[in-house]
């Protein structure tokens, strides 16, 4: 395989953090010699989340063995999973703002079309469903836990207890009509076919789709990480995939 230079578009910030954690991690198990320093075993971890690139090719380019680039990263990525904040956690820090936004997003995976527990109907493909949740100014704050796609955007929100965490808070949270009927602090738009609503009921879901639109930079944010924009893995291990994101994005961000 051909090896050449190449890049990571992510902050110094995020490499120093990761590879700070990675040594905590070394000394605390005791371990004596690896491969690659903890340095380069952050790179590796970064330049897999951040461009998708394949054990084999990242394998190729760390001069190491492709079982030991899945073995490095998957460690990186479980350390960094566990360090990602809890829904109380993110509400508790939000709670200084005027209100949050909510919607969620599909992770597309590669499934076949018996996996019916993975198809969305309303994405028309198969993926994983994440709840994200960003401030006004459509910052991310944090990401579900994955489900399967075919489960819908409200059903979605109250099985991670979204909707009474931010209930109990005092939060308002803007949505879309998927989340009809959630109750709690939940602002949605009016329902129905545009042209049988009222004028006044068309200009509440303008001023509605202003405010929710910025939820889609913090989707944006989180599919910037491109190994979630076509994820080949086991479906067991997106959670921790989205969870390690959401820490980098986090950690680079303070």
């Amino acid at each position: 395989m051909l090896v050449y230079p190449s890049g990571v578009d992510v902050s110094s910030s995020a490499l120093r953090f990761l590879a700070t954690r990675l040594r905590e991690r070394r000394r605390a198990v005791g371990t004596r010699w690896r491969r690659l320093s903890a340095g380069r075993q952050a790179l590796l971890t970064l330049a897999h989340l951040r461009n998708g690139q394949p054990y084999a090719q990242l394998a190729a380019g760390f001069g190491i063995g492709t079982t030991t680039a899945y073995r490095y990263i998957s460690e990186a990525v479980e350390l960094l999973a566990a360090l990602a904040p809890t829904l109380a956690e993110a509400v508790r820090a939000a709670s200084t703002k005027a209100y949050l936004l909510l919607d969620g997003t599909l992770l597309p995976i590669d499934r076949i079309a018996a996996d019916r527990p993975f198809y969305s109907g309303k994405h028309k493909k198969h993926g994983m469903n994440v709840q994200v949740i960003a401030d006004p100014k459509g910052r991310l704050l944090w990401a579900s836990p994955a489900l399967a796609g075919a489960v819908h955007d409200v059903r979605a929100a109250r099985e991670h207890g979204i909707i009474d965490a931010l209930a109990e808070a005092g939060i308002t949270c803007w949505a879309d009509k998927g989340y009809q009927g959630a109750g709690g602090t939940a602002r949605l738009p009016h329902r129905g076919r545009w042209e049988k609503l009222s004028a006044g009921q068309q200009a509440v879901n303008r001023s509605h789709a202003k405010v929710r639109a910025l939820v889609e930079q913090a989707i944006a944010t989180l599919k910037s990480w491109r190994v979630l924009r076509k994820l080949r893995c086991s479906t067991t291990r997106i959670t921790n995939l989205v969870q390690a994101v959401l820490t980098l994005h986090l950690a680079s961000s303070d």
